[in-house]
């Protein structure tokens, strides 16, 4: 879906920038923190390091989910290939479920048997940087997210939020023990790290099912689409809209009511007219629309025709 007045093309080329970021991103911090933890043996850094491996793999999943999302539609799909982009926000909660199970497991052996850290410093200095180099992402994501609506990277900021949140406990869980001497503690972030990295995981699993379910566009916007279809009082009214997003593109279908006394040729104008009016604003949509003789029109859509339309 896009609703912020961009075309396929505009926001995929925002998208495929951002996600190239975002694997960059994914492998400088994977590799830092695999040296500082070889070097200083943090449980806390251990599960921070996973979590950055996994981010690699995500975003890399994302990386080329947006780029054959916005491929053309084919003989096999003919409503194209947006969908792609909620696969791998799907791909990308499952790993994020699994690195919290591992961390999760790694914390609760080092509660058993706590040992102290090596080389702290170094540790500290790896979590800061990687808690700067979060934050830059997660903002240029932010700033991607403003001009459009792709699931994948709404998916990929959200895993990368929790890794901030992460970052900063682990920092707190290595220097309470190594500047307090609370080794314990390092477990306990790692524990905390899991618990945020689950929330997480859930979040973008609802995002991304909610896609792949053919959730409605939210009331706002399918008000919207009915202001700009009534633009024209020759149209009168519309009933049965179903709208879904896939990827960059929306899909919208509707039944409209108007004077049946129109000309098929002046009735088609209205409605050319009227699909130019919310293309200019859903730039990225495909428009179906049904027109029906307002009050000669018998009842018809099949099963889909009794389900109540909000907003419509």
């Amino acid at each position: 879906m896009d609703v912020h007045g961009l075309t396929a093309g505009e926001s995929a080329a925002l998208t495929r920038r951002v996600t190239l970021l975002s694997v960059a991103t994914a492998s400088i911090l994977a590799a830092i923190k695999l040296a500082a933890w070889l070097t200083s043996g943090s449980v806390a850094l251990l599960a921070s390091m996973a979590d950055s491996g996994l981010d690699l793999l995500a975003s890399l999943g994302t990386f080329f989910a947006v780029r054959y999302a916005v491929a053309p539609p084919d003989p096999e799909h003919r409503f194209g290939h947006g969908k792609a982009e909620a696969f791998a926000s799907l791909m990308q909660a499952g790993l994020v479920f699994a690195s919290a199970a591992l961390i999760a497991r790694e914390a609760i052996g080092d509660l058993l048997g706590p040992h102290p850290l090596k080389d702290e410093d170094w540790a500290i200095v790896v979590m800061l940087v990687s808690t700067a180099l979060t934050g830059v992402l997660i903002a240029a994501q932010t700033r991607v997210l403003r001009r459009t609506a792709s699931v994948a990277v709404s998916g990929d900021r959200a895993h990368y939020a929790s890794d901030l949140a992460s970052n900063v406990i682990a920092l707190v869980g290595i220097g309470a023990s190594a500047w307090l001497g609370f080794n314990s503690l390092d477990a306990w972030a790692a524990l905390a790290v899991a618990a945020l990295l689950l929330w997480g995981a859930v979040s973008v699993f609802r995002e991304a099912s909610g896609q792949l379910m053919d959730h409605e566009l939210s009331d706002e916007a399918r008000a919207w689409i009915v202001r700009l279809m009534t633009e024209d009082p020759r149209l009168t009214d519309v009933h049965q809209l179903r709208t879904r997003a896939s990827g960059p593109y929306v899909h919208m279908q509707m039944h409209v009511d108007l004077d049946p006394e129109l000309t098929l040729e002046a009735a088609h104008q209205v409605i050319v007219a009227a699909e130019k009016r919310v293309l200019a604003a859903f730039p990225a949509a495909d428009i179906i629309i049904h027109a029906d003789p307002r009050g000669r029109a018998e009842p018809h859509g099949g099963a889909f025709a009794e389900v109540p339309a909000t907003g419509a």
